[in-house]
């Protein structure tokens, strides 16, 4: 069955539906997952206007990829640690870990002025960037019958190829830099980052451009109704963490179960 919207972004309790999600962090917010798709960023970006095109690589597991930028967009700003891998000297990848802000299209995080992630990019400026939710993990104890390997996570996920490069002092830097603490300070009072301060000239902010964005939303897609509502009323009853907030995303009201 599916979920009626009440008004923008708020589930009606009490039916649930397949295919919707609510983000983690902000369980006002629901969208829906479907078919394969990849997507290509425009030179010029608002939140909310990226086009999805086919192209790229196909996700084997379809069911469960999000279509909408809107959405992927969700996941973006739900998160608060991402993951940049660069291209090392050596041919291998380096992945790092930084706290991100996804702004008018394109990625933002700032950095020490000098480190191997900064060598990569100067070097090769093709990376890929990964953002990812962990929800509710499905253990053993569901169907002790069943062998070890089907025990599974659920999570939502965002992966980004693109172009990083390091953003120079100016208006573009102290933009991102003030919405990366803004984001990240969760709206309190600050001081505005200004050009002017010391720690604005001894850091740096790189900037990565999207070529292609998949996402997937993994909340048992490919299981039957009856299925997925045996899952989540197991997850009520066990209410360990995130695990109300995986019913919530599997689109059911956990006070109906």
């Amino acid at each position: 069955m599916w979920v009626s919207l009440d008004g923008p972004g708020v589930l009606r309790p009490g039916r649930p539906v397949d295919t919707s999600i609510v983000v983690t962090h902000n369980p006002t917010l629901s969208f829906e997952v479907g078919a394969v798709v990849v997507g290509s960023a425009p030179d010029r970006r608002q939140p909310g206007t990226i086009t999805m095109q086919k192209g790229g690589i196909d996700m084997r597991r379809a069911f469960s990829e999000v279509t909408d930028m809107r959405q992927i967009e969700l996941i973006l700003t739900s998160a608060n640690i991402g993951r940049m891998a660069s291209v090392g000297a050596d041919g291998y990848p380096y992945i790092t870990p930084v706290n991100f802000v996804y702004h008018q299209g394109n990625i933002y995080f700032h950095s020490a002025p000098a480190g191997q992630k900064l060598d990569n990019i100067a070097r090769d400026g093709r990376v890929c960037f990964e953002v990812d939710i962990p929800l509710a993990y499905l253990d053993a104890a569901f169907e002790p019958d069943r062998r070890g390997c089907k025990v599974h996570q659920f999570h939502h996920c965002v992966v980004i190829r693109g172009d990083a490069s390091v953003v120079p002092d100016g208006s573009l830097k102290t933009a991102a830099l003030n919405a990366l603490v803004t984001k990240h300070e969760g709206g309190a009072s600050l001081e505005p980052v200004t050009d002017d301060l010391p720690a604005y000239r001894a850091c740096r902010v790189v900037q990565i451009r999207p070529r292609s964005i998949s996402a997937k939303s993994d909340l048992a897609q490919n299981k039957t109704p009856a299925e997925r509502l045996a899952r989540a009323r197991y997850l009520k009853q066990r209410n360990a963490p995130m695990d109300l907030e995986t019913v919530r995303a599997m689109g059911y009201d956990p006070d109906s179960l």
